[in-house]
C-alpha cells in the first residue's frame, strides 16, 4: 500500500463514522429501526432508545421477562431509559469563558450605573431640601433671572419654588 491509499482510506473511515444512524427506536411490529432521521410523531417516546447527541439504553422487556410475569412481581421495577450523559461536542471551553467575562462585565456596568443613578438622587434630594430649608426660613430670597438681573422672591415665586421643591424631594428621597 502506498501512501495515497492509506490517506484515501484514512479519510474515507473519518467520514462514514459521521454518517452512522443517530436515531434508534423499535416501531410497532417490535423490530428495531435505525435512521438518520427522527421517528414519526406515532412513535411513543418509551420506545425511542437512542438519540442523535447524548447515548440513551432502553430497556426492553424481553420473551422470557413475559412469559414469567409471576417472577416480575418479585423482583423491583427497573426504569424505562438509562441516560448516560456525555460532554456537548462542539462546546468550547474558551469562548466560554469569555461569554461568562462578558456577562460578569456588563453586570458590573450595570451596577455601576445604578451606583452613580443612586449617588445623583441623593445629591439631588439633599440639595432640594436644603433648598427647602431656605425656604421656609423667611428669609428673604433672591435669583438672577434670564436677562442676569437679581430679583428677590414675592409670596408667589416663592410658593410656586416650594411646590416645585416639595415634588423634587418626593421624587428623588425615597
Amino acid at each position: 500500500m502506498n501512501l495515497i491509499q492509506c490517506t484515501f482510506i484514512t479519510i474515507f473511515c473519518f467520514f462514514s463514522a459521521g454518517v452512522s444512524a443517530q436515531w434508534a427506536w423499535v416501531d410497532k411490529d417490535g423490530k428495531k429501526v435505525f435512521s438518520d432521521r427522527a421517528p414519526a410523531a406515532d412513535v411513543p417516546d418509551k420506545s425511542i432508545f437512542k438519540r442523535p447527541g447524548r447515548n440513551v439504553m432502553a430497556v426492553t422487556p424481553s420473551s422470557n421477562d413475559a412469559a414469567s410475569s409471576n417472577d416480575a412481581a418479585e423482583k423491583p421495577a427497573l426504569p424505562a431509559r438509562i441516560v448516560v450523559s456525555k460532554p456537548m461536542p462542539g462546546v468550547d471551553k474558551d469562548l466560554a469563558e469569555r461569554l461568562k467575562k462578558t456577562e460578569q462585565e456588563q453586570a458590573a456596568k450595570k451596577k455601576a450605573e445604578e451606583e452613580r443613578i443612586s449617588k445623583a438622587k441623593a445629591d439631588n434630594c439633599q440639595r432640594a431640601k436644603l433648598a427647602q430649608k431656605s425656604l421656609d426660613s423667611g428669609v428673604r430670597l433672591s435669583r438672577v433671572n434670564a436677562q442676569g438681573e437679581r430679583e428677590i422672591l414675592d409670596d408667589a415665586a416663592r410658593s410656586v419654588e416650594t411646590k416645585r421643591l416639595q415634588g423634587i424631594v418626593q421624587s428623588e428621597c425615597q
